[in-house]
């Protein structure tokens, strides 16, 4: 079985995030994803999160490609996630180029995918933002 694994946040949920799982699960048989909990979304990343990691989780949860999602608690665990699940694939949009090739040391193939050019999460929260002002 030839497993994979994509981290996000996940917050407001969009096609852009659905692209990127359904090409994530057509490198493998399992999909595992690594959803940000709010305490390193907030710590961490510096952002407040919309939903809560539990809704959040549940969102990804319901995407027929995603098979488990996991907790991403710190930058530090995907090394040990990738012996834990034994992973074959760890993927990401290409706006992580580059960041985490040091994964291929761990015997993972590094897979960038392009970015959904039209849809963000942070161009959602601009929009919506832009629209109160008025």
């Amino acid at each position: 079985m030839r497993r994979v694994i994509t981290y996000g946040t996940f917050d407001l949920l969009h096609y852009g995030h659905i692209n990127l799982l359904k090409r994530a699960k057509s490198l493998g048989d399992y999909l595992i994803v690594g959803v940000s909990t709010d305490e390193f979304n907030w710590n961490q990343k510096h952002k407040k999160c919309y939903f809560s990691y539990e809704k959040r989780k549940a969102l990804v949860e319901a995407i027929r490609y995603v098979d488990l999602v996991i907790p991403e608690e710190s930058w530090d665990q995907k090394i040990n996630d990738m012996h834990e699940y034994h992973i074959d694939v760890f993927c990401m949009g290409d706006d992580w180029k580059g960041k985490f090739d040091y994964l291929e040391k761990e015997g993972v193939e590094v897979v960038y995918f392009p970015r959904t050019p039209e849809i963000s999460t942070t161009q959602i929260k601009h929009d919506l933002n832009k629209g109160s002002e008025k």
